[in-house]
């Protein structure tokens, strides 16, 4: 294999376009978490699988501010995570532990009666 300087400068240009994708990303992410809205919810549960938390969490008691946003940052004054020995909803469950006034951001939210149900939620 012979590295020419021009295919070489094509591969240096190739890594570098690639690094500033990811770094612009990673900044888009960082600047949407900086607009945020709070949002409350007396109770919330987000089930863990097999080590790693859900993205989707169940909020009841919930008051989102007016409008349509891209980031939450959901208050919960009770957050209770099942840890669930399977990856099946109606697994066995190991543990549960119970955390008290947490804080969560989540990308948005479905409504389903009395119960909020958020998405695209951040591990804490």
């Amino acid at each position: 294999m012979n590295f020419t300087p021009k295919g070489l400068l094509g591969a240096i240009a190739a890594v570098c376009i690639g690094a500033a994708t990811l770094l612009g990303t990673g900044a888009g992410t960082a600047a949407a978490s900086g607009r945020s809205h709070r949002a409350h919810c007396d109770r919330a549960e987000r089930p863990v699988w097999t080590g790693d938390p859900s993205r989707n969490v169940t909020g009841r008691g919930c008051s989102v501010p007016a409008g349509d946003h891209r980031w939450y940052r959901v208050e919960v004054d009770t957050l209770v995570e099942p840890h669930h020995e399977t990856e099946y909803v109606n697994g066995p469950v190991e543990r549960t532990e119970t955390e008290h006034d947490a804080t969560i951001r989540c990308m948005g939210y479905t409504r389903d009666g009395d119960r909020l149900n958020w998405f695209g939620c951040m591990p804490h």
